[in-house]
């Protein structure tokens, strides 16, 4: 897939406990991250032998030795920080998806970026993931551009 992720410039960022994984599995997402690290497309982005809780606990456990460590007070602890200390944090702009969609007809987000889907709009597909084609992803796409996001705001038309 090399190839064809540089010929569409495309960026591939894997997030997770990537030293956890099989040598092998390792060597071949680091070679990934690596070569396509400034491509300035599309941007795909993976997670593997990820769980959100771990992630949490493990930004708070940084954030804790900061504060150990004298460098910070928990006063000045903000949205941000968190955010920045999860795995997520190196993302830049797309920190916290705008679209997600589950497919295999599940309806739960099974400790995938609590954090980071707070304002997130969710879509489910009954279809299975190797059958989830273009066509489909155009079709929630375009659901998506249709929706009214308020980021947490109560919508004034509801009033």
């Amino acid at each position: 897939y090399m190839p064809t992720l540089m010929e569409n410039n495309v960026k591939v960022n894997i997030m997770g406990y990537l030293d956890e994984l099989p040598e092998k599995t390792y060597q071949i997402v680091q070679r990934a991250m690596a070569e396509t690290a400034n491509n300035t497309g599309l941007v795909l982005n993976f997670a593997f032998n990820y769980g959100s809780r771990r992630e949490i606990t493990s930004a708070m456990q940084e954030i804790g030795g900061l504060i150990e460590d004298g460098e910070l007070k928990s006063e000045d602890i903000t949205e941000k920080m968190i955010s920045d200390h999860l795995m997520t944090g190196h993302f830049g702009k797309y920190q916290d998806p705008d679209l997600l969609i589950r497919t295999s007809g599940e309806q739960r987000i099974s400790n995938f970026l609590l954090w980071q889907l707070a304002y997130s709009e969710l879509a489910f597909s009954d279809k299975n993931w190797p059958d989830f084609d273009e066509d489909d992803l155009k079709q929630f796409v375009n659901d998506y551009k249709h929706r009214n996001r308020r980021f947490g705001k109560v919508d004034e038309s509801d009033s």
